[in-house]
């Protein structure tokens, strides 16, 4: 593991305080989360906005990782500032580099816990999937959203998200902490078998597919017009069957659903995602055979 730095980043939205809190008794309880001999820095994403309690002050950092972003000079958003000096500092040219990147998340959503990848990169999905194997958690492929870029690990050659929920913007919940620990706890355990030659991938890794996502519907001017369904709200990972209730307008319709059969709903009704227009996302769940140049990329970035 010669080499090897893990960055851990917590705090990346200013309201999501339960990673922040979990970093913190960390630097208080040096033994409360086993690292497996990984050599980890723990970071708060965005400071800033934690201090003042809100998801970020100008714009989402885990959307400023864009590179047009990036390659901008003289900007005046706090968060592309916050970006540049991260990838300054941890990135894989920075003056501690990071190989790999974790980036801690709450959801409102009922989501339970779950991994978010973006893209397709082998040493990602080798990862998510030794997590998967390990504590059965659902993982959300995201990709092919040209609304939704710039995401913080995409900038790293590996890295993914951790979500954990559901839970209150701004509320912090010891079973969340505990269940962010527990999920760090694996991927540092997972790392460490990979460095160690004795980890055993699974055959296969479940995958839900980003498919696209649905706003909830508007009126002329913008203004909401419905709200998520009762019968959907908290229906995460549920697959949606065609007439399936999605939203009920204010004088009482209800809009169906009329798209693919299995079609499956993610972060319904997250209330970070009202500002963009997203109601939920819809993924297809897919069995993908785990391919061997995953592991194999995955091993390459352990060894350096």
């Amino acid at each position: 593991m010669s080499g090897l730095q893990l960055l851990l980043v917590a705090g990346t939205h200013g309201n999501e305080v339960n990673a922040p809190w979990l970093l913190d008794q960390w630097l208080k309880q040096s033994t409360l989360i086993n690292t497996y001999g990984m050599r980890v820095l723990p970071v708060i994403g965005n400071p800033a906005a934690r201090t003042m309690a809100q998801r970020y002050l100008d714009r989402d950092l885990n959307r400023s990782f864009r590179p047009d972003l990036l390659q901008s000079k003289g900007s005046s958003d706090q968060e592309v500032d916050r970006a540049k000096q991260l990838l300054s500092l941890y990135g894989p040219e920075g003056s501690s580099p990071c190989q790999i990147a974790i980036d801690l998340h709450s959801t409102t959503a009922a989501m339970g816990s779950s991994l978010v990848v973006y893209g397709r990169r082998p040493a990602d999905l080798a990862l998510a999937g030794l997590i998967q194997a390990r504590l059965g958690l659902p993982i959300y492929l995201h990709e092919g959203d040209q609304a939704q870029q710039g995401f913080l690990v995409e900038r790293w050659p590996c890295g993914l998200v951790i979500e954990i929920g559901p839970v209150p913007q701004g509320l912090l919940q010891a079973r969340i902490v505990e269940q962010t620990r527990l999920a760090v706890e694996a991927c540092f355990e997972a790392l460490a078998a990979v460095s160690s030659g004795l980890v055993a991938y699974p055959d296969c890794l479940v995958i839900h597919r980003h498919l696209g996502s649905l706003d909830l519907p508007r009126q002329s001017d913008g203004q909401q017009a419905g709200v998520v369904h009762a019968q959907l709200q908290g229906r995460d990972w549920q697959a949606l069957q065609v007439g399936t209730p999605l939203f009920t307008l204010a004088d009482g319709e209800v809009l169906r659903f009329e798209g693919e059969s299995s079609t499956v709903p993610v972060f319904i009704n997250e209330a970070a995602y009202a500002e963009k227009h997203i109601a939920m996302s819809l993924t297809k769940r897919e069995v993908w055979p785990l391919e061997p140049k995953w592991s194999g990329a995955l091993q390459a970035l352990v060894e350096g």
